[in-house]
């Protein structure tokens, strides 16, 4: 079944994907003038200013509800598997993906906010599947299915629960020994009692969870790699040259081939940031603004802040400490024992605490994004079935092995990215005047 999946796995994260993924956050960052550069200061301005217009949330709440399923194992246990598989030039890649991923994710929080719509309950509704079905017409809504229907697919079987509760489990049982089956059962019951609180529940718990969260871990893998300063100018060498020529085997690393550090740091840093995926601009629709560009600054700061910045310092930990050579070494235990070597057992719990944190709220998350996906095919009577079978999916995430589930996590992935991507190429010229318009007419906030 692993070699199956493995195959299918390599077919949709062919050549063909990473083109489109890649062509697209190239072909969007020029085309809006590098966006992601020019505007970073004022999308993180944005967070923090007042919200005026219609939605459920804050603008700042659905960026902690975005990263809340974002900032996940992704950026512990992804960074680990893609240098473990690919070398350290895997990183390079990530970077790449995350800098043409900001205008990805640009364009899809733009969109989300002029396509959104609201459901049967009054909730606001928003996402591919709407700014496909409102923006590119009827007759593209075989696409908008498909993408729902991928949606669903990645909240039950990917990013959503099966990796999460994966990584929870694995990281508890290896600190404290605590049974895989036990933990995923104790999981399922508090995500229960969340998400059947709705948007507002989920975004109230992201909000205080994910800021401390992202403090704690940038502070500990800081201390990690200022501890081994003499290791980072030889760590971004190995990044550097590791990213054209690939990595001889060093120690128990059997070496990577430039392939390798190309797919694995595309593949990883899509499953962090989510740039291209779809699924950020589910949440973004949510949010009390009536700026579409507004809402898409502020949501390319996700990228930033996931990939940027905590991805690296995962990477450069797991470097500089030399612990990516070891052989057996993989998953959330090979960050752990990077951290392990200046922290000793207290860091081992630190980033327990950090990945348990992570995974939790990137649980939350995608509960939602799947709700939304749900009730764009079968509409708000049967969101209740839904949120069930997620609990269930929780519940059983303890109990699959690491590598079948981040290869059909990649798989469904690839599948949700592509419609995605195709809408955002056709109604590119609706997100270049809408931008447009934008900074002509609001030219004093660059001040």
């Amino acid at each position: 079944m692993l070699a199956f999946f493995k195959a299918l796995d390599s077919l949709v994260w062919g050549i063909p994907l990473l083109v489109l993924l890649v062509g697209t956050g190239i072909y969007l960052s020029f085309r809006l003038g590098l966006v992601q550069v020019l505007k970073l200061p004022l999308a993180f301005k944005l967070i923090f200013t007042e919200d005026k217009g219609e939605g459920d949330i804050s603008s700042f709440a659905a960026l902690s509800t975005a990263l809340a399923a974002t900032v996940g194992t992704g950026n512990i246990v992804g960074v680990a598997t893609a240098i473990k598989a690919g070398g350290p030039g895997a990183l390079f890649w990530m970077w790449v993906a995350a800098f043409f991923g900001m205008a990805t994710k640009y364009a899809e929080g733009l969109l989300a906010i002029k396509y959104r719509t609201k459901d049967a309950n009054g909730d606001v509704s928003g996402g591919p599947m709407y700014y496909i079905l409102n923006g590119m017409g009827q007759k593209w809504k075989p696409l908008a299915v498909f993408f729902a229907l991928a949606g669903i697919l990645v909240a039950f079987l990917g990013i959503g629960t099966f990796s999460q509760v994966n990584s929870i489990t694995a990281s508890l049982k290896n600190s404290f020994n605590w049974p895989p089956q036990i933990v995923s059962l104790l999981i399922a019951v508090i995500v229960a009692v969340i998400i059947f609180g709705g948007i507002q529940s989920i975004s109230k718990v992201s909000e205080k969870i994910v800021p401390f969260m992202a403090v704690a871990y940038i502070l500990a893998t800081l201390t990690v790699i200022f501890i081994n300063y003499d290791h980072i100018i030889p760590a971004l060498q190995q990044i550097f040259s590791g990213a054209f020529t690939g990595t001889a085997a060093v120690g128990g690393f059997a070496g990577a081939l430039v392939k390798d550090a190309i797919q694995n740091g595309i593949a990883r840093g899509v499953f962090s940031n989510e740039s291209g995926l779809g699924s950020a601009p589910i949440a973004a629709a949510a949010a009390k603004t009536n700026e579409p560009a507004e809402q898409g600054l502020i949501s390319m700061t996700g990228t930033f802040i996931d990939t940027i910045i905590i991805c690296t310092l995962t990477g450069l930990a797991i470097i500089v400490t030399g612990k990516w050579t070891v052989k057996g070494l993989e998953g959330a235990p090979l960050t752990q024992s990077a951290f392990a070597t200046v922290f000793g057992n207290l860091g081992v719990l630190v980033l327990t605490l950090c990945l348990v944190l992570f995974a939790f709220t990137t649980i939350l998350g995608w509960s939602y994004y799947g709700e939304r996906c749900f009730e764009f095919l079968f509409g708000t009577k049967h969101i209740s079935v839904y949120r069930f079978i997620f609990i269930i999916m929780v519940a059983l995430g303890g109990f699959l092995e690491l590598d079948l589930i981040w290869t059909v996590a990649d798989i469904v992935n690839g599948l949700m990215a592509i419609p995605n991507l195709i809408a955002l190429l056709v109604l590119s010229p609706i997100i270049i005047a809408e931008t447009k318009h934008y900074f002509k007419n609001k030219k004093h906030l660059l001040s």
